[in-house]
């Protein structure tokens, strides 16, 4: 519904133009956004007009219009003067309060139904009847990006998505919780996933410079119906749970580019802990100390180069040799070996995705 905030920035700004004080009233007859107060008209004066069958009327030197919503007077427009000159304004006031209102009922409208198509709570045949009635095109390129904010977000992120991405283009934007934004964004023929890639990089860095609030982006695949929206809402949410527990140090994760941390995190978690027990069957991965992380991982991170880790570990080639061989008696697994490294490499991402798991579940 629109906003009590919103009804007196317009008539400020018609008081501005025309040098005439207005009142908005509630058809009980109590405020709701005034540039003046108008203490002479009573709320019993509002109430006995709002009840009248007449549509406007003058009466002690005000002009008392009734603002139409979409079948009903929703709200009572008081002008302070008299004379046709007012009453011509008023109109315009009038007019202009109707065309707010249904705007924001059709934004109302399209934020329901975009909340509704996420979630799969339509039918197919009512997807496409009630995006006709929105004018909201069926057919077209499309894909859906998450943005969640570490905490809950305030009022000014929505409004930096919505001067980035507005309604002109066919773009939609909604919530479905506190911490995040859901933009379904119209796309153009030629735009590729690195194109779209570099969007959420955009988006992640306008947000971090303007809203001063730190994000991570996810997205989905493209689609090209409506009815698929929803199928890209839960990728770009898949992408965003193992973007966190596997790369959590990005902040853009596309469902594209997730590889098997997508499998993984698919995987019941009884059959994770049973391939854990019979590849780790000596030392666990919890006993591991910060240097013999910090070593695989670099390791892993350097494709397997003894050298190229040994320089950035600052250790000599023969102290990295010995930690590996360490850990090879210690675990079963030699990680210089591809098959082995491999092993290993999907061990411990098991081991991150159960520990999230329980960590989430507490």
């Amino acid at each position: 519904m629109i906003s009590n905030q919103t009804i007196k920035t317009s008539i400020d700004k018609l008081k501005a133009i025309t040098k005439i004080d207005f009142s908005v009233r509630s058809m009980d007859g109590y405020p709701v956004a005034a540039t003046d107060r108008m203490d002479e008209i009573s709320v019993a004066a509002a109430q006995q007009f709002a009840s009248s069958p007449a549509d406007s009327q003058e009466l002690q030197g005000f002009h008392f219009f009734k603002v139409q919503g979409e079948e009903v007077p929703e709200f009572i427009l008081i002008a302070k003067g008299s004379g046709e000159d007012v009453h011509m304004i008023g109109r315009i006031a009038v007019s202009q309060l109707q065309d707010l209102i249904v705007a924001y009922k059709e934004r109302f409208d399209k934020n329901n139904f975009v909340q509704n198509l996420l979630l799969d709570n339509l039918l197919l045949v009512d997807i496409y009847n009630r995006a006709k009635k929105l004018h909201i095109e069926p057919q077209m390129r499309r894909i859906v990006y998450i943005i969640e904010t570490k905490n809950e977000r305030d009022n000014s992120a929505m409004e930096v998505i919505r001067n980035l991405f507005g309604d002109d283009d066919g773009n939609l934007i909604t919530e479905v919780d506190e911490k995040s934004i859901i933009l379904i964004r119209c796309l153009q023929d030629e735009e590729s996933y690195e194109d779209l890639e570099e969007t959420a990089a955009s988006i992640r860095d306008i947000m971090n410079s303007e809203a001063m609030i730190d994000v991570r982006v996810s997205c989905g695949t493209i689609v090209s119906e409506i009815s698929q929206v929803s199928r890209s809402f839960k990728e770009a949410r898949m992408a965003l749970n193992v973007g966190k527990i596997f790369y959590s140090g990005d902040r853009i994760h596309m469902y594209s580019n997730l590889g098997i941390g997508r499998l993984i995190y698919q995987l019941p978690e009884n059959l994770c802990q049973l391939f854990l027990r019979e590849v780790f069957t000596k030392q666990q991965p919890e006993t591991f100390d910060e240097e013999t992380l910090t070593t695989i991982n670099m390791f892993f991170g350097n494709s397997l180069n003894v050298s190229e880790t040994a320089r950035q570990l600052f250790v000599h080639r023969n102290t990295l040799v010995y930690r590996l061989e360490k850990l090879s008696r210690s675990t079963g697994l030699d990680i210089r070996s591809f098959d082995d490294a491999v092993t290993f490499k999907i061990a411990l991402m098991v081991e991150n995705y159960l520990k999230y798991m329980e960590k989430h579940r507490s």
